[in-house]
């Protein structure tokens, strides 16, 4: 399989793990600066949603006494876990979509019609 090239000039694999690299900072970064690849623009837009809402809900359970706390101690590793995931998926050029949240990354870089 031959690997197409980005608006950035790299290689769609590498574009795509480098959308998960900081989070959501790099999903918001590649989001933006991709205009054509619909690949990365998923992983960007994943990376976006999936790394958000683990920054927010690790806020929220910070208010929340005892069970939030230990939550937000779990936290980190199923974010580790994650990171490391789509970040090998991403490289080896698999679209890989987690539960929900692909689905509504996909709604978004999806072209309407």
């Amino acid at each position: 399989m031959e690997k197409s090239k980005t608006s950035t000039g790299l290689e769609e694999n590498v574009a795509g793990l480098l959308c998960y690299l900081l989070g959501f900072i790099t999903g918001i970064l590649f989001y933006v600066l991709e205009k054509d690849n619909s690949f990365v623009r998923f992983h960007a837009m994943q990376s976006i949603i999936t790394f958000g809402a683990i920054f927010v809900l690790s806020i929220v359970l910070g208010f929340i006494p005892i069970i939030g706390w230990i939550l937000a101690l779990l936290l980190p590793f199923v974010a580790l876990a994650l990171w490391i995931i789509l970040m090998i998926k991403a490289y080896q050029g698999e679209r890989y979509k987690l539960p929900i949240v692909g689905d509504m990354a996909e709604k978004q870089v999806t072209p309407k019609i």
